[in-house]
């Protein structure tokens, strides 16, 4: 599963260099991955209120290549690479809108837990299915 969305820099994403502040390319990942499954047909507030599960980074790698900077369009590709019983690990980049060279990129590890108990939970089925596995 593979998803894209679209990313304008803006000023206030930017550091003293004029290049994206590093932080700021976890955001964009953070909205592709929440974009994701927004196409697949979940809102995480509801799979909170609904399913009473939540998604929490647990690990995070990222390489910074090459530096966006202000009034970039960017596109953020999210791909699930792994998929567990508790967890799904994401492959992401940030690429030019017109290129093929990433900026950055990474592995972002995000675990299904309850959510008031913060314990582990299964991820819902019907998660695993829009994400292409089955039982």
């Amino acid at each position: 599963m593979v998803g894209e969305m679209p990313v304008r820099v803006y000023y206030e994403d930017t550091d003293h260099g004029g290049g994206v502040y590093y932080a700021n390319y976890l955001r964009f990942f953070e909205r592709g991955r929440t974009e994701l499954l927004r196409s697949l047909g979940f809102e995480q507030d509801a799979l909170a209120g609904k399913q009473g599960v939540l998604f929490v980074v647990c690990r995070v790698e990222v390489d910074y290549l090459r530096p966006a900077v202000f009034n970039d369009l960017l596109r953020v590709i999210t791909e699930v690479a792994e998929l567990g019983r508790a967890r799904v690990v994401f492959e992401q980049a940030v690429y030019r809108q017109d290129e093929h060279r990433p900026l950055c990129q990474g592995r972002v590890t995000v675990a299904c837990v309850e959510g008031e108990s913060f314990q582990p939970a299964r991820i819902p089925e019907g998660i695993r299915q829009a994400l292409g596995y089955g039982h």
